[in-house]
């Protein structure tokens, strides 16, 4: 206990060393950097701006009110990370969640790590802690890696290197952002996974994938029942191979087959298969007849 009040009592300090605009740090050179850089500080909620470069949108606000409870009664036991901007006033970089938390909670402080970064690096750390940290849906991730490409001139290589991510998966979702608006809206509330989204992608017409994305909803289909009607449509688009005359099949008339009938006095079967190859069967029911048969057929 004894520990953690001088660990408490420390990071005020340091707060209020951050105060002092004699002692104002803006690089890692200004005297007193070692003491605030990558050093847990209580700062005030109301210095702290939201992230522009946040990757995630959507809180879901029951969680939220979960986690406040749990702040009220344990602290934040995991500090969250700004980059300072000004005197006083710092940007968040990951933690979000935790600093909304704080607030439903009435905190006025909250531990944070303070670190001093550009734009760019800003960017950077804010996607690779939060996707890190936090279930980020796919097409928040893919926004995310979609502005590290934009903004900082990344190749997909060069992301894959920042990241952590095989460049496979960093284009994987890139290829989201390709699929209707409606489609990546469901996506992100939950309707349709990854998975889905993949297949889908694969279909160019845009009618005809919202049509199968509404029916995959609707029916509550898996990602490999999916796969399937998406298999199945662009089977449906492959062009059937023509047959040539000789390999058209035809179909015997009925007074074609009763003439064989007529001639033979009996029942002559005669079948014709799809290539028009086919075969002529005619019955007998004795040698007296099997003898008939043939001698009208030798005359």
């Amino acid at each position: 206990m004894a520990k953690a009040e001088k660990k408490q009592a420390l990071g005020r300090g340091l707060s209020a060393l951050l105060k002092d605009p004699a002692n104002d740090i803006k690089s890692v050179e200004d005297k007193g950097a070692d003491k605030v850089v990558g050093n847990i500080i209580e700062l005030e909620l109301d210095a702290i701006e939201i992230n522009p470069f946040q990757p995630r949108s959507n809180f879901n606000e029951e969680t939220l009110k979960e986690l406040a409870i749990s702040i009220k009664e344990l602290g934040v036991i995991q500090p969250i990370t700004v980059r300072k901007l000004d005197f006083n006033k710092f940007q968040l970089i990951s933690g979000e969640r935790r600093l909304r938390a704080s607030k439903l909670a009435g905190l006025e402080t909250i531990p944070a790590y303070i670190r001093l970064a550009n734009d760019n690096e800003s960017l950077v750390m804010a996607l690779v802690e939060n996707i890190q940290r936090h279930d980020l849906d796919p097409i928040e991730v893919a926004l995310s890696y979609q502005r590290l490409i934009d903004e900082i001139n990344l190749t997909q290589e060069e992301l894959s290197d920042r990241v952590g991510k095989k460049r496979s998966t960093i284009t994987n979702y890139l290829r989201l952002l390709k699929l209707d608006p409606i489609i990546q809206t469901g996506m992100r509330d939950g309707f349709i996974s990854m998975g889905h989204g993949r297949a889908l992608i694969s279909i160019e017409d845009d009618e005809v994938q919202s049509e199968i994305y509404h029916k995959v909803v609707s029916q509550n289909l898996s990602v490999r029942e999916t796969e399937a009607l998406v298999k199945k449509y662009q089977d449906s688009l492959k062009p059937q191979a023509a047959k040539s005359a000789s390999d058209r099949s035809f179909e015997v008339a009925d007074t074609d087959q009763k003439a064989f009938t007529g001639f033979f006095g009996t029942k002559v079967d005669v079948k014709v298969a799809s290539n028009g190859k086919g075969k002529i069967t005619i019955p007998f029911h004795s040698e007296e007849d099997f003898n008939r048969i043939l001698k009208l057929i030798n005359n």
